[in-house]
């Protein structure tokens, strides 16, 4: 009969470490990513109904992937510097007079097998004008 026992108990452990039980993985959050800084748009302003033109923005820490977001949308980027971006606003972007909120934002960086990388930032905002 003990025999017995220690068989069965010995095939519960055999079969418990078969399952595959693992520690669980840990992962990193991503680190803060490089933030940029707006100081300058030009031009700052342009009258509605204008046709599409070349939006550049001034400031520091643009990567070299960064975006100009025109109203929260990325518009298609031309790295220029680290301190100077532009960005083809089209026409049906302006055609109505308002104000725009323009921003950049440096994306994150992927992660490896557990997390890590950077988190995207995104700039202050700076204010353009549609007359």
């Amino acid at each position: 009969m003990k025999t017995v026992k220690t068989v069965i108990l010995a095939g519960l452990i055999a079969v418990g470490l078969a399952c595959g039980y693992s520690k669980p993985t840990t992962t990193t959050p991503p680190a803060v990513g490089t933030m940029p800084s707006v100081s300058a748009l030009a031009p700052s302003s342009m009258a509605a109904g204008s046709p599409s033109f070349v939006l550049t923005v001034n400031g520091t820490n643009f990567n070299s992937n960064a975006a100009v977001n025109w109203n929260g949308t990325a518009q298609t980027t031309s790295h220029v510097s680290a301190n100077q971006l532009t960005a083809t606003i089209p026409a049906a972007s302006i055609a109505t007079a308002g104000t725009v909120s323009v921003t950049v934002t440096n994306p994150g960086t992927p992660g490896g097998m557990y997390g890590g990388g950077t988190s995207p930032e995104t700039s202050n905002s700076m204010t353009f004008t549609i007359n």
